[in-house]
């Protein structure tokens, strides 16, 4: 079945979810106990064919990756050694990437391989991962991590990065004939961005490492992307700054609250609209909704003042979900409802910033598991993360108990 046509198979259950809620609720507006596991069964199709639609997207992204050319034709005459016009250089360099998975293979590898992969040491050991792997590193935690897609990304080299903000803005005013100009400046502050250190490691078996026809590359890439990412966005939601980045979701450095909601275990229609409206109108053009899969399923229930549904399934490839015609985008991360929870995020999230320092980095050790027949492999990159402007994400607040 196709990505279409399996939006359209959403499309009509989600039809047929909203007639079946609005036939069956009692005069109280609620459902019966049998009504109630009906319905939520019908949900439950749309968020399986939800979870599929997003599975193949992927897979088609990951196909069109692989299907395109590895090689090019030589189209020009040998340079005597001098390289190419155009040609890369550096950790970008065809030598520098075969060389750098010939180390990652091999325990004792040529002099050759040593000094081309010299361009690339890291200064805490180990070597800087290629450039053109480095980037499918990027992709593939961007398929972890849906932070990376919102956020604003910056790379670092070292030290502190500090981010200078408008703290308050002056005002004009009236003045009366000959009068004085009334002082009004603007006043600044500064945010400092560091790095911390998150890393992993990754075991293979030898047999693996001296088949030819494992795909080394591709197999670090999607463990070091699943491990990484998952760490890396716990921490850009809830992280307390203290060896890891500031969450957006912090007490203090963190998104303002926008609505705090009057129930402990519920979210209503006028409060996500207070949040919608909570939020200055220059941000809400780029404002995108952050929630929990299970708040999803609890806002997908509620309508506006025109009886019209708050959440809309989306019916075209590449384009997300709404609610109130603006993304939703959901994760893990965010907390369930609960008594004090900060359930739902709404706002311009490139507001939050993540800086990368330098490259990734792996580094091989190769006695340390020799005893059971594997090689271990380091992954590591320092990073950091922090809202810029609170003001640009707001957050609705659970009521506490």
């Amino acid at each position: 079945m196709t990505i279409l046509e399996l939006r359209e198979k959403r499309a009509k259950a989600w039809e047929a979810a909203k007639a079946f809620l609005d036939s069956h609720r009692n005069e109280k507006g609620v459902l019966s106990a049998e009504d109630d596991a009906a319905y939520t069964r019908m949900e439950q199709e749309i968020t399986d064919l939800g979870k599929e639609i997003a599975r193949l997207e992927r897979q088609e992204a990951l196909e069109a990756e692989l299907n395109l050319p590895v090689n090019k034709p030589i189209t020009s005459k040998p340079m005597n050694g001098k390289p190419e016009e155009g040609s890369k250089t550096g950790r970008a360099a065809e030598e520098y990437r075969t060389n750098f998975w010939n180390m990652m293979r091999s325990k004792a590898p040529m002099p050759a391989v040593v000094n081309a992969l010299q361009i690339g040491t890291d200064s805490e050991g180990g070597y800087l991962v290629p450039d053109e792997y480095e980037r499918t590193l990027v992709e593939a935690l961007e398929e972890e991590n849906i932070f990376r897609q919102l956020a604003k990304v910056i790379q670092t080299s070292s030290g502190d990065r500090k981010i200078p903000v408008v703290a308050t803005k002056g005002t004009a005013s009236w003045i009366d004939e000959e009068g004085a100009f009334t002082e009004s400046d603007d006043s600044f502050g500064q945010v400092s961005i560091g790095a911390y250190k998150l890393g992993t490691m990754i075991k293979v078996s030898e047999e693996l490492l001296n088949d030819s026809v494992f795909d080394l590359e591709s197999y670090i890439s999607r463990e070091f992307a699943r491990r990484i990412g998952a760490k890396e966005e716990e921490a850009f939601f809830t992280g307390d700054g203290s060896g890891k980045p500031l969450g957006i979701l912090a007490a203090t450095g963190g998104a303002e609250t926008g609505v705090t909601a009057a129930s402990a275990t519920a979210v209503t229609a006028d409060e996500l609209m207070d949040l919608f409206y909570s939020l200055k109108s220059p941000y809400r053009r780029n404002a995108v909704w952050v929630l929990n899969d299970s708040t999803i399923k609890a806002v997908r229930k509620l309508k506006d003042g025109n009886g019209q549904y708050l959440w809309q399934p989306s019916l075209t490839a590449g384009t997300p979900d709404t609610i109130l015609g603006r993304p939703v985008k959901t994760s893990a991360y965010m907390p369930a409802i609960a008594a004090g929870a900060k359930t739902v995020a709404f706002g311009d999230f490139s507001y939050y910033w993540i800086a990368d320092r330098q490259g990734r980095s792996f580094k091989r050790l190769n006695e340390l598991y020799a005893a059971t027949g594997q090689v271990g492999f380091l992954a590591s990159q320092r990073v950091d993360g922090k809202m810029i402007l609170p003001e640009a994400v707001k957050v609705l607040v659970q009521k506490a108990s």
